[in-house]
């Protein structure tokens, strides 16, 4: 099988951003990017998702978080588009819920070739630390445009903002774990149009 590996570098005026991604990893990774809860959000994804990640992002924090999160949005998705190669044999579509607590999330996505978002999920608090809560639906996005990836994401319910967080990063890992997993047996393209 064709390692699915992608490295990826981005760097502008406001953020310069090195990751690299094995999609077919163990769930290791090495995340520095100076917002120390968004690191734990990125290691849960790589850790559920069956996938290793290596990130080291810097950015104008001292501006705010949003160009760093949003950078490494587009980066990863950039990656993980790249690491998927043409596609053959993935299961294609991964759903899954993850109860934490009170809380209650679904993650539902499809590696269809067309980006978009549906995100659910309304926040107390302004912050954690210092990630801005409204930055989970901002790295949704930027993952999702940059990956081709249609992605839905909400909490049916729930009280703590950092459950909900953190069991939104974990449902989209396992649901990516299960969309991109190969199925040896069908090496078709999953798609009757013949294209994603």
């Amino acid at each position: 099988m064709i390692e699915r590996i992608a490295s990826i570098t981005r760097e502008t005026k406001e953020t310069q951003i090195s990751l690299t991604i094995n999609l077919d990893g163990k769930g290791n990774s090495n995340i520095n990017t100076g917002v120390g809860f968004f690191d734990h959000m990125l290691t849960l994804m790589a850790f559920h998702g069956g996938f290793d990640l290596e990130v080291k992002a810097k950015g104008d924090i001292e501006v705010c978080d949003h160009h760093l999160v949003e950078d490494v949005g587009i980066t990863l998705g950039e990656a993980v588009l790249k690491a998927l190669g043409d596609k053959r044999g993935i299961k294609r579509y991964g759903t899954f819920f993850i109860p934490m607590d009170e809380t209650l999330a679904q993650v539902s996505l499809d590696i269809s070739g067309r980006s978009f978002l549906a995100f659910d999920c309304s926040f107390a608090r302004e912050s954690i630390g210092s990630f801005s809560t409204e930055m989970v639906k901002e790295f949704f996005r930027a993952f999702a445009f940059n990956s081709g990836i249609t992605l839905h994401g909400r909490v049916l319910y729930g009280e703590n903002d950092h459950h909900k967080v953190e069991a939104l990063f974990k449902a989209l890992g396992r649901a990516l774990r299960e969309a991109k997993e190969i199925d040896e047996n069908n090496m078709q393209l999953p798609s009757t149009k013949g294209k994603l």
